[in-house]
């Protein structure tokens, strides 16, 4: 297990707000030919360099974050997003007058169907670069490693990158870089430069077809740039790292179904950052930034991988047990992990069962739930639970083994288990937005429903999948099941 903890990384560049609005479309306007997104709702979190701060708190670090809001709604929202992390201390400048960066996707099902950018890109006063170095200048004694984090949106010009160099050189600290511009030598001394292909082909000036190429180009850089090595982000090829003195160093990307790469440079630059902040060679701090880029891929919207997310993902990539995205959590790390939720405005969703032998039944219901928010909880019985409730020779499989199995699949983000009759104290603990059972109950009928509806959440009756259960796969393997059609007793099976 790595401890972050003790690492403080100076996060530098231009915030943004993200905003995500979440719908369906069923249809084509009949004013164009675009479709229709019926809006369901709309999350918002920090993006850009916020991202990057995020991202290293998630993994257990502080951040000190500089960059420049406007004294508009989004720059109020900005800075309330970042009051509510503790791990984040806000320094950033607020400029009269200037946009606070938004972009906001629409997205339909996991799909984005559309951004839309709300910015100033001009670049910022000399009042206000001034203001960002004395910023850093204040904070550079407390600091690890420093990150320039650089989306072309004004903030950080030349003149201001070359200054923080400079307050880095004499601290010490190693400066990790995400580059936008193509003069890479404005990046003069940085330990760690991070493009990606296209952006380190347009920094060599010509295109790179093979990975002797780009081995080539980075080399040619390191000399211009005197950096220590180039981490070059190839996408579904993975990673390469080039160091200084001609080490080349390739790993692919993690094989999984990638629903949004928002953010995903975010989280490696800030991986490897905190990673070199606590000792790690830059070589194992590219593996590290890999499991955790290919966490947050995995996840829809501008996210960030925790670290038990960042673990197991690691502890499977290494050849480990097949592990779920989280394995069977403790409630005491299950509520840690629902309040980082809730710090980014996410809705949280929570449903149960025995979930003993995995059925189409199950899984229509997961898809249910999981569309009714934006993280679902699944509780399990315990092996005691399920017993009492469906006898003695039940379950077939036992809690862990139940647990990987629902754990593996993409609609749920985390497994808990309770021990009682019902999930009520599971459901008080864990507080949920949404609450979703079959529609073979009422809505009145639903355990914690009262609960979760007094908070102001909601409870959501699933669609059964006619002739899918257990019990019913268990008598037919008995030899005196039931029907698969209707569920009915069927003497022939």
């Amino acid at each position: 297990m790595f401890d972050f903890s003790r690492a403080t990384l100076i996060c530098v560049g231009d915030i943004m707000l993200d905003r995500f609005v979440y719908g369906d479309v069923h249809r084509i306007s009949p004013e164009a030919p675009v479709p229709v997104l019926r809006g369901r709702h709309t999350t918002e979190m920090l993006g850009g360099v916020g991202n990057v701060a995020k991202n290293v708190a998630s993994l257990g670090g502080r951040s000190i974050l500089i960059g420049l809001i406007g004294t508009d709604d989004v720059g109020a929202r900005v800075a309330e997003l970042l009051g509510a992390d503790p791990l984040i201390e806000d320094r950033s400048i607020v400029s009269p007058g200037r946009a606070t960066t938004c972009k906001i996707r629409y997205i339909a099902g996991n799909q984005q169907v559309l951004r839309a950018d709300q910015e100033d890109t001009t670049a910022c006063p000399a009042q206000d670069t001034a203001q960002l170095l004395a910023a850093v200048e204040a904070v550079a004694a407390e600091g690890d490693a420093v990150i320039l984090a650089d989306y072309s949106k004004g903030v950080l010009s030349p003149g201001l990158i070359a200054d923080i160099m400079a307050v880095a050189r004499r601290h010490g600290l190693p400066v990790f870089i995400d580059p936008k511009s193509s003069d890479f030598s404005i990046y003069r001394g940085a330990a760690c430069i991070t493009p990606n292909l296209k952006e380190l082909a347009r920094a060599h000036g010509a295109p790179l077809a093979d990975e002797a190429a780009i081995a080539a180009a980075a080399q040619g850089l390191i000399e211009v740039t005197e950096a220590e090595a180039i981490l070059v982000t190839r996408s579904e090829k993975g990673m390469m790292l080039v160091e200084r003195g001609g080490n080349v160093d390739v790993i692919p990307s993690r094989v999984r179904e990638v629903f949004d790469v928002s953010g995903a440079g975010d989280t490696v630059i800030a991986t490897m950052a905190v990673c070199r902040a606590v000792g790690l060679p830059l070589s194992q701090a590219m593996r590290v930034a890999n499991a955790a880029a290919g966490v947050v891929v995995g996840k829809v919207g501008t996210a960030t991988a925790s670290l038990d997310e960042l673990m197991a993902e690691m502890n499977g990539s290494q050849g480990g047990p097949a592990t779920p995205a989280l394995g069977l959590l403790e409630m005491d790390r299950a509520l840690a992990l629902v309040a980082r939720w809730r710090a980014d405005k996410l809705r949280v969703g929570f449903t149960n069962g025995c979930f003993d032998i995995l059925h189409a039944g199950h899984v229509a219901l997961l898809s249910q739930a999981r569309a009714a928010c934006d993280r679902l909880i699944v509780a399990l019985n315990t092996d005691n639970s399920v017993r009492r409730l469906k006898g003695a020779t039940r379950p077939i499989n036992t809690l862990e083994n139940r647990a990987r199995v629902i754990g593996a699949l993409r609609d749920v983000d985390c497994v808990v288990s309770f021990d009682q009759d019902t999930p009520l104290a599971a459901i008080e603990a864990l507080a949920p937005d949404v609450l979703v059972k079959g529609a073979d109950y009422t809505a009145e009928s639903v355990v914690g429903g009262d609960f979760v509806r007094a908070r102001g959440g909601s409870v959501v009756l699933a669609t059964l999948v006619d002739g899918q259960s257990t019990t019913g796969l268990v008598q037919r393997m008995q030899g005196v099941g039931t029907s698969p059609r209707t569920g009915e007793a069927d003497p022939k099976i």
